[in-house]
């Protein structure tokens, strides 16, 4: 690939993300010829075509997935140099992306993302909210926020809160009427509030913990959510029983306006981290937002 330039390397990575030539050319804020230009350039050199063309699509041939993947980094931590060492005498600028589970968006984002666009008006915060586990580079995004074990390997990782609590509750009514179980069996005589993950479609387990043993409950179903929203709404309005982390509910806990169950028997979690790609916090507009909610979050 001697010869091979960092534009046209940078412009063949930008059409494998955007999915077409004038889609790349958009993104680059350049013609649609000069990016078929430089593809076509790199090709000439290389000697292979990288693309199959057709008239709906372009699909990588085999030397366009090899390129693609050994150069993919690499133009990365170019374009992280580049932007570190350009943005040493500007204020914070451009886009930059995170993505965070609803619950944390509700729990932790919500209360200060506002703060942040006052404090850096020059940067552009987009903030995207999904509950599945994210590719970062693949998806074009900068940081995240998941449970610590579900950080994709090779990532820089910063823990924001080590463990959790995970609660089991009922509203005070729910408890009036049907009583508040004293031992994990007495659960299969309630109903429960359950929760399921829309990436997975998987119901989410109900496990205990005693004296380091963990083991999973089955109980009869009230009601099933894909929102912890609704299922505190639904818990809170007498449905049935429900299990969720202890900060979201802990306000309606010290308020009396839920109930623990079986409190003695709650599960320890993984805590919360902030993760990235390693290059990315060399640039100024990433490197501003992780100290920020750093800062922040490690303060709630």
């Amino acid at each position: 690939m001697r010869g091979a330039t960092y534009n046209q390397l940078m412009i063949f990575q930008t059409i494998v993300e955007e999915g077409s030539i004038r889609g790349a050319a958009r993104k680059l804020t350049i013609s649609p010829p000069t990016v078929s230009q430089a593809l076509k350039a790199l090709e000439q050199k290389l000697g292979l075509p990288l693309f199959i063309r057709t008239t709906r699509q372009m699909e990588l041939t085999e030397a366009g997935h090899l390129l693609y993947g050994n150069t993919s980094n690499a133009v990365s931590a170019l374009n992280s140099a580049m932007e570190s060492v350009h943005d040493l005498h500007q204020e914070p600028t451009g886009l930059v992306r995170i993505t965070v589970p609803r619950f944390v968006y509700q729990w932790l984002l919500a209360p200060i993302y506002a703060d942040f666009c006052r404090q850096y008006p020059k940067l552009e915060l987009e903030i995207s909210i999904s509950d599945a586990t994210v590719n970062l580079i693949a998806e074009g995004l900068d940081v995240g926020i998941r449970f610590g074990h579900k950080v994709e390997q090779g990532m820089v990782a910063r823990t924001l809160i080590a463990t959790m609590k995970e609660a089991l509750f009922a509203s005070p009514d729910y408890a009036e009427r049907h009583g508040v179980p004293q031992t994990p069996d007495q659960l299969s005589a309630h109903k429960q509030v359950k929760y399921r993950f829309i990436s997975s479609n998987k119901l989410a387990p109900l496990t205990l913990e005693r004296d380091g043993v963990r083991y999973e409950i089955e109980m009869p179903t009230a009601l099933i959510v894909n929102d912890t929203d609704l299922l505190i709404d639904a818990v809170s309005k007498g449905v049935g029983i429900g299990g969720i982390i202890e900060p979201l509910i802990a306000n309606g806990l010290s308020r009396h306006e839920l109930v623990p169950v079986l409190e003695d028997y709650w599960p320890t979690v993984p805590g919360l981290s902030l993760y990235f790609p390693q290059n990315s916090q060399k640039a100024r507009r990433v490197r501003v937002l992780i100290d920020f909610l750093v800062a922040h979050l490690a303060r709630s």
